[in-house]
Order: structure tokens, then sequence, then C-alpha cells
């Protein structure tokens, strides 16, 4: 049911191959549905997120029942167990107080010219956040609502809106509302899909448009964010969930098989893996895989994941492994040996880090503090997770001092002469001689 390969080795060098080329390709067929929504929302507006919200959710809404008012989210309080509340409060106090230690700074110095250069940090004004609502909106990533709106209020962005698909009965999950409430949300819309990605970037007559989309959703969501981030800023493209985990012979075997589990149950797409040099820890995780299978409610989906993109790797060396891990560039990438820090200089590429027996991916998906809006499909390579830092531009700016044209102005003009720029080099030299003249 999952394969167990021995790296080299043949078949492990053509598995392996096939997830180092992962990047997920999009049907022509689905691009070219999604884009037409895409059309409809620029030239229809709010008609055409009726129309599909009707025919895709299943939900007839008015124009006025688009924005979730502020009596709604007071009633979603008394909707919801304590217990919940109280995750939820946990959670964004920890996101926070993570997230508040990465907000940088303006900065500026003066050269030896007395020249002045430096950055300016400022947020974009609006973000988009979207949130999958679950089968018929009824499990909503509660957790999403947090790990992005927290870091964009952190930011400093000034408008952040939220949007997801509505229930049957037109209303948003209440742990969702009270999980804006907290994070700051200043906008919610019942509103999800791609039609919903198109309306923040291009604006309807209800819902204005947003600078930066950002969070996770399905294929047809991913496509439109995609689309339209020619038009405005984006997170990243997400492919399926990943988990790898590097372990020694001393791991719980019992630990990785759930841990596993955990990221193959989002989707039959999703990516487990563990790479170890100890073939019992390899046998003995394979032999409790079927038995867990009996114990979770999302059999069908773990195994079809393990099947398609699963595998228990054994390789000749500790070392060995984090190369392969380095190369597959994991969303998440658990360590689970002895002694994890020592290990932790060998990790070049990973969207998260997760160290020790006692961390599981699970953690890190809700309260632990950093982002688990992360690069998937090899993306690691060259990306990081989300952070206050997507939702700041940095501005440079320069104010050059007289002395300092004077003694690097030739130096100008000679680039721009070799690049054929001669307006470029005029542009120096005329202040060159002004102020040769005293002017």
């Amino acid at each position: 049911m999952i394969r167990v390969l021995k790296y080299p080795g043949k078949r492990a060098e053509i598995f392996l191959r096939r997830i180092f080329l992962r990047v997920e390709e999009f049907p022509k067929n689905l691009v070219r549905a999604v884009e037409k929504i895409g059309r409809d929302v620029l030239k229809e507006g709010d008609q055409a997120l009726i129309k599909y919200t009707e025919q895709f959710d299943g939900v007839t809404l008015n124009v006025e029942e688009f924005r979730v008012s502020a009596e709604e989210i007071e009633k979603a309080f008394l909707q919801v167990d304590r217990p919940l509340i109280e995750a939820i409060k946990i959670a964004e106090q920890r996101i926070r107080a993570f997230h508040e230690r990465a907000l940088q700074q303006s900065w500026f110095f003066s050269d030896d010219f007395g020249s002045l250069l430096g950055q300016l940090i400022t947020p974009v004004e609006s973000a988009g956040l979207y949130i999958p609502g679950g089968k018929g909106g009824e499990t909503p990533l509660i957790s999403t609502v947090l790990m992005t709106a927290i870091p964009a209020k952190i930011a400093g962005v000034k408008r952040v809106v939220v949007v997801s698909p509505p229930r049957r009965d037109k209303t948003l999950h209440p742990g969702l509302l009270i999980a804006c409430h907290i994070a700051g949300v200043d906008e919610i819309y019942r509103v999800g899909g791609p039609w919903s990605i198109f309306a923040l970037a291009y604006g309807t007559q209800t819902i204005s448009p947003v600078e930066l989309i950002c969070g996770p959703g399905n294929i047809y969501v991913t496509l439109a964010k995609k689309i339209v981030s020619e038009r405005v800023g984006i997170d990243l493209i997400a492919g399926p969930s990943e988990v790898l985990i590097i372990a020694d012979s001393k791991a719980d075997s019992e630990f990785i098989v759930w841990d596993l589990f955990a990221q193959a149950e989002h989707d039959p797409m999703s990516l487990s893996l563990l790479i170890s040099p100890s073939r019992a820890l390899i046998s003995r995780v394979k032999d409790l895989i079927s038995k867990a299978l009996t114990e979770t409610e999302r059999a069908d989906i773990i195994e079809e994941a393990l099947r398609k993109r699963g595998a228990l790797i054994e390789v000749d060396s500790l070392e060995t492994a984090f190369e392969l891990a380095n190369r597959i560039a994991p969303e998440h990438l658990e360590i689970l040996v002895e002694n994890p820090e020592a290990w932790l200089p060998y990790v070049k590429n990973a969207g998260a880090v997760f160290l020790g027996s006692f961390t599981p991916e699970a953690i890190g998906d809700y309260l632990a503090g950093p982002n688990h809006v992360l690069p998937t499909m090899g993306f690691a390579r060259f990306m990081s997770g989300l952070s206050v830092d997507r939702f700041i531009k940095k501005v440079n700016f320069i104010r050059f001092s007289p002395e300092g044209l004077k003694r690097l102005g030739d130096a100008v003009v000679t680039l721009a002469l070799n690049e054929n720029l001669p307006a470029h080099a005029e542009a120096v030299k005329v202040r060159l001689r002004k102020m040769s003249k005293g002017g």
C-alpha cells in the first residue's frame, strides 16, 4: 500500500525523480473555465458572484447579504463552546508574539560624502484573505484566519478583508467569525470559490479591490490566484500538503505513522515521506500503518495519498537523508533524531522545520506561532512561508549631497554612455557643470 524503497536504488531513483519535479500543472479545460469566471466577474460584478454562489455553493444571496454584520459576529460568541473560543485566543496570542518579532522598521544611513540613503518600510493598504469553508462551509480553516490576518495587522495593513464560502443557511461558521473578530479583520464576505478571488482583485459594486491576496484554496481558487497575480500581489501558488520525516532508529514509530497520516488526510495528492537509515524502524512503521488505518475516519483519503505519493525510504546515513530532503524541499520537515538541533545546520530547503519527537507538524498548523501558509512543490528552494514581510513594501530613498555627486558623477556618466543612454549621462553632467560654475 505504501512503497518501501532503498536509496540508492533504481526504484527509489525513479520515484524521487518524479518528486523532485512535482510542480503541479493546471489542466487546460480547468484554466478556460476559471478564466471565464474571471471575465464574468470583471464584466458583471456582484451579479456574477450571485450567479456562481448559487450554481456551485447552492446558496441564493442578494447583494445586501454579502457582507457579514457586526450583529452576526456578536451572536457567534453565543453559538460555540467555550473551549473553542479559548483555543482561538491561545493561538492568536502565540501567533501574534511570533510575528511581532519579525516586524521590520525603516532605516537610513549617511555615506562618506554626506548623502542620505535608506529604505521606507510601508504596509500594503489592503489585503484579501481566502478562508476555505470545508464541505458545505461547515469545517472552515479557522486557524488560517489567524495565520493570515494577524501578520497583516501587525504589518499595519489598514483594510483586511476575509472571503469564505457560505453554508446552506447563508451563514458563515461562528468559529470563523470569532477568529476574524479576535484577529482584527475589517470586512467579512460570505462569498467563496474562484469568483471571490476575482472580486478581491477586480472589485465589484459591493467588494472593493485589494492589493494583496493570501490564503489557501482548492485547485480552482489557486488557479484564480495565479491568473490575478498579474494585477495584484499573492502569497504563493500552493500545491498539495507535504511532510518529510527524517528519523533514526530510536524514533517512535507510532508518532511517525500519525504524522504521515496528518498530511495524507488533507488530499489524495498529499506527499508523505519517511527517510531513515534504520531498516528496523521502517519495518515497524510499515506494519503500524495498516493497523492505524482502521482507527481513523479519513482512511480512504489517507490510503490513496500513501499509495500515490507516500514512501518509506531507507538510506545509508542521516547525512544522505538530509541531502535528499534538501533536494525535495518539503513544505514540512520533521527531524525525529537524537539531538535534533545539531542537525539543523544541515537543513537548506524547507518551508518549516519541526525538531524532536514532541513537535508534531500539527502543532505548527495551529498555535506554535510560526505561520502555516508555506511553500510546497519544492518552492522552499527559493521561497519563504507567509509572514509580516509579505504585507509590507520596501521603498528605497536617496538624497545625494553635492559632494557625493562631484565625487561619483563621472562614474555615472561613464556607465550611462557605455549603455548608450546619453540623456542619463547629461542629467548628471548638467549638474556637474552648474556646480563647477558655482550655480
